[in-house]
């Protein structure tokens, strides 16, 4: 708030008028208030484009229908020639350990379900294997992937 001084000039007889002096204390949050929003439009604008998903191209099927309710998906990406490694759900996987990682899931599931999402260009030999894997470890039904002819 700001001071207000009743000044008279002591020596010369002359009453001088009244003086406003603002004290330093006080803190202007306006530029803090617009560098904060600003900021929050960034963040806002970038998390969004920094979501990545895994990048799968399912084959087409005509008949294809939505999945309901949580499941355990297994996804087969186009480079799991190359190294090996598998995802369920969207933690990154090695083909050894995906026996142990389903039975742990199986254990806590009540639908003992699992939904294999295979690249296009994974060969079906792979997918056999896989599935085999899958029944090893206490899977009941298998379940394929596939997109619908109009689905991105």
């Amino acid at each position: 708030m700001p001071k207000v001084h009743n000044g008279a000039d002591s020596g010369s007889g002359r009453a001088r008028g009244r003086r406003v002096s603002t004290s330093l204390a006080e803190i202007n949050v306006v530029p803090l208030v617009d560098v904060m929003l600003v900021l929050l439009i960034i963040f806002m604008v970038t998390a969004p484009l920094m979501q990545r998903g895994i990048d799968v191209n399912l084959p087409v099927a005509r008949r294809a229908t939505a999945i309901e309710g949580e499941r355990v998906f297994v996804t087969i990406p186009a480079s799991y020639r190359r190294d090996g490694m598998l995802y369920v759900n969207d933690e990154r996987v090695r083909s050894e350990a995906l026996k142990e990682r389903i039975r742990q899931k199986m254990e806590v599931a009540t639908d003992k379900s699992v939904y294999l999402r295979g690249d296009s260009g994974v060969q079906l030999q792979e997918l056999m294997t896989i599935m085999d894997w899958l029944k090893d470890a206490g899977v009941l039904s298998v379940g394929l992937v596939a997109k619908a002819p109009g689905e991105l």
